[in-house]
């Protein structure tokens, strides 16, 4: 099967291929991507026969049945004989509220009673692969939208088999019973609970095709419900992947090379090797070239003043050095000439427009900062062919995770294990293709026990460790050329972006990155407002490493097409909320409504704003999904201040509202972030500027504006909400100083003077 346009809608943003499909023989197919993949060290679903006899015995029954692992229900249904249900998912749930929503979905099909629903995390086993893309990933806000459907099959064939268990006990047709908050009902007031069912239930066929409910009947589905892990959560007895306890476990820290890729010349371990609790100084692999140190310990504490204490000297002669001032020198005249062309519209009108907007914008790199600082436990057994890994982390890839633990450790992957742990954010941080601190915890684990040290080890990054060290949301200059009418029309409109390709270097450049253009760097720009627009790129490869982050393009190009449709609207006289519905016209549907939604509920228009105050409006799609913020703002001494936030949102069927409210809740304070002084990484001879939150701001909790929800009602397939939240706050809350100042803001973190 051929990649087509209509399947890579699909993938999520970050991992899309930009392809034609006009002539679908010239384009590289799904096997090939695979295959491509799978070389890069990457696990996907396409796994050998003794690979997937290890699921379960999944492998046989699906043949038998017909069904894919991923269909099957024995995968992901466990019912205990007190009917306490306990559905396994099959992505990361890492603040996102998954962990709640896919068993909603299952529970909804399957006539659960809620109360005793329960969930887990899966692992890297074939049955947990993303249905669509056919590889463990959670990413692109995809979770509920690629597993909406698979949840309700895999909830509607649990109940069909506890129906027919049931109708054999009984010694009655199936189509005699109905289902209810788990019991199966039959006649004459008869009644079993799936608990006493599940066993004989699970031992009948999987049906292949099951009839699924009117949505007009759903009971879970669509209502706000409360998570699962909000208890734990709440009270602090929830684990997450840097609690791993295994017995005679060793903490491992490791140092890292001020200058990304320095060659390691000398060391002095002496002093970290005095430190009480030490057990071992290791040189190791570095996934950047060279090599890094590791320090092993009864614990974080001894580890970490191990690690101060060693006396390192790196030779960074041969690799570059990136400098944020050069860098921003040389965008700048990048920026000055054409680069890969994404769009080529006519821009001849440009000279001869009686109104010109002429832009330049600034966004820095940003670091991903989860609460929970990255961790990956290892532990080792057995020895030479028969040697099993097990590893536990909070992890958006499990199965590029085993496919790294496999290669580092030369161990049969049917031996490799990864359990999914909860994971406190990520943000893209837990899905990177070199998959960087996993391999790290791996060598350790491999030098350890070449040294004679046989215990699991648990490898620990602090902030700084990651602030200093990690991957980071690419830096990007935009220049535009805008020209219009006195109605608003564009005319032309000339546009360069110069930035990183996240794709470069890793085996998702060849689909990503179509004629020179990385699809994540326009992804945002232009739509959906029908403009003449040329739009270029250029690439710039340095020795910073990039990653998706939150929102991935969409987190500079929203801010610059609704900052700048914000300025056309002002400069032409027209309200901003008028004028963007012009612009929809009937086209963009979900965009209007929205918006229309937002102005609504926020009295834009209606209502008299308090002194010194102004509206601020912006609208964004990614990820299918369309947000729309109108928010109030000020300028109090000179600092932007943001007060009131109202969100119309179109995600088509809200599974569980209250997750929704919570992710745009969340998406809005962290595209408040960007906005504030500090919120930026720089770079001065190579070497990262920031270190901790004292340096490198993020937005806390005296930020958060007053903030309301509201969801546009659809029936529609749900489309994904992990990340559009954050993309329209900035360029709303951009608008909003302008109209006060009468200043556009052309940079981000903002600065007024």
């Amino acid at each position: 099967m051929h990649i087509t346009t209509d399947l890579l809608q699909d993938l999520p943003r970050g991992l899309r291929a930009l392809m034609d499909d006009a002539d679908a023989s010239a384009g590289p197919s799904r096997r090939s991507f695979l295959k491509l993949a799978t070389a890069s060290g990457f696990a996907l679903g396409a796994f050998p026969a003794s690979v997937l006899a290890q699921a379960g015995g999944e492998a046989a029954n699906a043949a038998n049945a017909g069904l894919k692992p991923t269909q099957q229900p024995t995968a992901f249904v466990k019912i205990a004989r007190d009917g306490i249900v306990t559905v396994t998912i099959n992505r990361l749930d890492f603040g996102q509220g998954v962990q709640t929503g896919l068993p909603m979905v299952l529970a909804e099909e399957l006539d659960a009673d809620w109360s005793k629903v329960r969930s887990t995390h899966g692992n890297a086993d074939p049955a947990y692969v993303d249905p669509v893309m056919g590889m463990h990933l959670t990413g692109g806000s995809t979770a509920i939208k690629h597993s909406y459907t698979q949840y309700r099959e895999l909830g509607a064939r649990t109940r069909a088999m506890l129906v027919a268990a049931a109708a054999r006990q009984w010694g009655v047709p199936a189509d005699s019973l109905r289902t209810q908050a788990g019991q199966v009902m039959g006649p004459r007031g008869k009644k079993l609970s799936y608990g006493e069912l599940a066993d004989a239930a699970m031992q009948l066929p999987v049906p292949q095709t099951v009839a699924l409910k009117d949505p007009k009947n759903f009971r879970i589905i669509g209502h706000a419900t409360g998570r699962i892990d909000a208890r734990a959560k709440s009270s602090g007895g929830q684990a997450y992947g840097m609690d791993t306890r295994l017995p005679g476990m060793l903490t491992a820290v490791v140092a890292h090379p001020p200058v990304y890729g320095s060659k390691l010349k000398a060391v002095d371990d002496s002093a970290a090797k005095a430190v009480k609790g030490v057990r071992a100084v290791l040189r190791i692999p570095s996934v950047h070239g060279g090599e890094v140190v590791a320090v092993l310990a009864d614990g974080y504490w001894p580890a970490k003043q191990g690690r101060d204490a060693l006396r390192l000297e790196w030779d960074a002669v041969a690799v570059g050095k990136v400098d944020s001032a050069q860098q921003l020198a040389q965008y700048r005249e990048l920026a000055k000439k054409p680069g890969a062309l994404k769009y080529d519209a006519d821009v001849s009108r440009l000279g001869s427009a009686p109104h010109k907007i002429s832009a330049e914008y600034l966004f820095p790199y940003l670091a991903h900062t989860p609460m929970e600082p990255l961790n990956c436990t290892v532990r080792l057994s057995g020895k030479g062919a028969a040697t099993q890994a097990e590893l536990w982390l909070g992890t958006q890839a499990p199965g590029w995770e085993a496919a790294t633990a496999a290669r580092i450790l030369d161990v049969d992957p049917k031996n490799v294990r990864v359990n999914v742990q909860m994971a406190g954010g990520g943000f893209g941080r837990r899905a990177t293709p070199t998959s960087d601190y996993v391999a790290e915890a791996c060598q350790i684990a491999k030098a350890a026990r070449a040294a004679g040290v046989d215990a699991p080890v648990r490898l620990i990054w602090g902030r700084e460790d990651d602030v200093k060290g990690g991957y980071y949301r690419p830096m990007h200059l935009h220049h535009a050329e805008i020209g219009f009418d006195a109605q608003g029309q564009v005319l032309a409109w000339d546009h360069v972006i110069v930035g990183q390709s996240i794709a470069h270097g890793t085996a998702f450049e060849g689909f990503m990155v179509k004629n020179g253009v990385d699809g994540t760097a326009v992804e945002g720009m232009k739509e959906p407002y029908d403009v003449p627009m040329r739009l270029s790129v250029h690439h710039p490869v340095l020795n910073t490493p990039v990653l998706w982050w939150r929102s991935v393009g969409s987190t500079h190009t929203a801010y610059v097409m609704e900052t700048l449709i914000d300025e056309i609207a002002r400069a032409t006289s027209q309200d901003p909320v008028e004028y963007r519905l012009r612009q929809f016209g009937g086209k963009h549907p979900r965009h209007t409504a929205a918006l229309k939604l937002a102005v609504e509920k926020s009295g834009y228009g209606k209502r008299q704003l308090a002194q010194g105050r102004a509206w601020g409006v912006a609208v964004h799609e990614s990820f299918e999904s369309v947000v729309a913020y109108v928010v109030e703002a000020s300028v109090q001494d000179g600092v932007p201040k943001l007060h009131a936030v109202t969100a119309g949102v179109h995600c088509n069927l809200a599974v569980n509202p209250r997750s929704v409210e919570a992710q745009v809740q969340g998406g809005a304070l962290m595209g408040l972030g960007t906005c504030l002084p500090g919120a930026a990484i720089t770079f001065k001879d190579g070497v990262v500027e920031q270190g901790n939150f004292n340096d490198y701001s993020v937005a806390r909790l005296t930020d958060m504006p007053a903030i309301a929800v509201h969801i546009v009602p659809s029936a529609d397939a749900p489309t994904g909400m992990g990340e559009p939240g954050v993309p329209p706050l900035a360029p709303a809350f951009a608008n909003a100083v302008a109209r006060l100042t009468g200043k556009p803001l052309r940079e981000l973190p903002f600065k007024l003077a």
